[in-house]
């Protein structure tokens, strides 16, 4: 029967690793590189170690969740089944904003980069080409995509390599600060510890991915232990790197106020240190990035909008659906599609003041389900349940939620009006508050 047919378990640790540091894009480094630099006073190192401090603890928090529910829908899961099913939705609701808006900015840098590049046909034409083909591989299932993401990954580390020798080797030469060794991209006297906190709320954009990983729990070979695991490997990869390419960048680049455009600093200092050829292998590398990340994205939407309506939180006929053939959630992935040709005419300005409101909302409540589920309910009060469980996912939530007031008010605003559309949409469910929402019958194998 149709009910039955299930997302397909086939997925290995080194997979759903891959999906994850797709989602995440890892040269997302350099297009945030400029506007974090001028927020952060020049101290973009010390701002993504904090940015990953902070994900650290959130990292642990989804990886207890994870080991207690193996299913899709990462935080809107966690929430429903910790706390209840009307926060669970509003947690859902708004970690939507990142997994739905992320595709649109990389369909508009997609275009950004190829309408440049070939300026005879203009930006639609390759938004659209994108989306077609993006839609066309998560439809064709999680196999295919991670294929293809592991070649973009392949690529990206290739190129993020070859980025810091030829810096180390221009730095030796007398470029920049001539310094390998140098503190100021982590931290200077003369300058108020704000600033890396400001830089640190915008580079919390650069780590999503990490939490993309749980979307995939049900497609996940052994996913009690594999999960939770990827959900580490994602974050602390992604924020080495990070890290090691500021700091190098830093170090050849100095002075943050120097830049012609601080939106295209990376190309300056890649045009600095490799010269035109460099440039086009990250432009080249650019386009891979930006699909490998809009396919995850895409991918993990589609999981999470497939938990909501499996769940009844969404109309179950058309959310809660799977294909009999690909086993992938078909009806949410093309409504995904057809949501991204918004692409076509929202500016990515607009799109970005979403992203990093929700996902700080979202972290903020897996945080706090860890506390509800074990310290609470399952009374784990030991001298190590306290700090697994109490002190840990405290410590989160409140690095989360202290980043989400650091956020500039446009996203706020923007934010909070998504939020208050939610809570429209949930007190406009009558049965929802007469009766418990439908929930997933955990005991039955997945």
């Amino acid at each position: 029967m149709k009910e039955n047919v299930r997302l397909s378990r086939s997925l290995s640790l080194t997979a759903v690793v891959v999906y994850g540091m797709a989602f995440m894009a890892l040269t997302t480094v350099f297009s945030t590189y400029g506007i974090a630099s001028q927020l952060s006073h020049g101290m973009v190192a010390g701002a993504y170690v904090l940015a990953l401090i902070v994900m650290l603890f959130t990292a642990h928090s989804y990886g207890q969740m994870a080991k207690a529910y193996p299913v899709s829908g990462s935080a809107y899961t966690y929430a429903q089944k910790a706390i209840n099913s009307h926060v669970g939705f509003l947690v859902g609701w708004a970690i939507l904003m990142d997994y739905l808006f992320i595709p649109m900015v990389n369909f508009l840098l997609f275009g950004i980069f190829f309408s440049a590049a070939i300026p005879e046909i203009p930006s639609f034409v390759w938004i659209l080409l994108l989306i077609v083909i993006v839609t066309f591989v998560n439809i064709k299932g999680v196999k295919l995509g991670a294929n293809v993401n592991m070649i973009v990954i392949g690529l990206s580390l290739l190129f993020l390599a070859v980025f810091c020798v030829l810096s180390i080797k221009s730095i030796l030469q007398g470029t920049g600060t001539g310094m390998l060794v140098n503190l100021e991209p982590f931290f200077r006297a003369d300058e108020s510890f704000k600033f890396i906190v400001a830089g640190a709320a915008l580079l919390c954009f650069s780590f999503l991915g990490f939490d993309s990983v749980s979307t995939f729990s049900e497609e996940v070979k052994n996913p009690e232990k594999n999960i939770p695991r990827a959900i580490f490997l994602v974050t602390i990869i992604g924020g080495l790197c990070f890290i090691t390419v500021s700091y190098i960048a830093h170090n050849i680049w100095p002075n943050y106020k120097g830049f012609t455009n601080a939106d295209a600093a990376a190309n300056e200092i890649i045009l600095l240190v490799g010269g035109n050829a460099l440039q086009a292998a990250f432009l080249a590398i650019t386009a891979l990035v930006v699909f490998g990340s809009a396919s995850a994205s895409q991918a993990s939407a589609a999981r999470v909008l497939y938990a909501m309506g499996r769940d009844g939180q969404l109309p179950k006929t058309f959310f809660g659906k799977l294909d009999e053939k690909t086993k992938t959630p078909v009806n949410n992935i093309l409504l995904i599609g057809f949501l991204s040709l918004s692409a076509l005419f929202l500016s990515l300005t607009f799109i970005a003041s979403f992203i990093n409101f929700g996902a700080l909302l979202a972290f903020t409540a897996v945080n706090l389900s860890v506390i509800a589920l074990y310290f609470i309910k399952r009374k784990e009060r030991s001298f190590k349940g306290v700090i697994m469980y109490l002190i840990i996912p405290l410590i989160g939530a409140s690095m989360t939620a202290w980043l989400l007031f650091n956020l500039d008010a446009y996203s706020k605003i923007l934010g909070g009006i998504w939020f208050g559309i939610g809570m429209i949409y949930l007190f406009s469910m009558k049965k929802s508050f007469n009766k418990k929402a439908l929930s997933l019958n955990l005991d039955e194998p997945v």
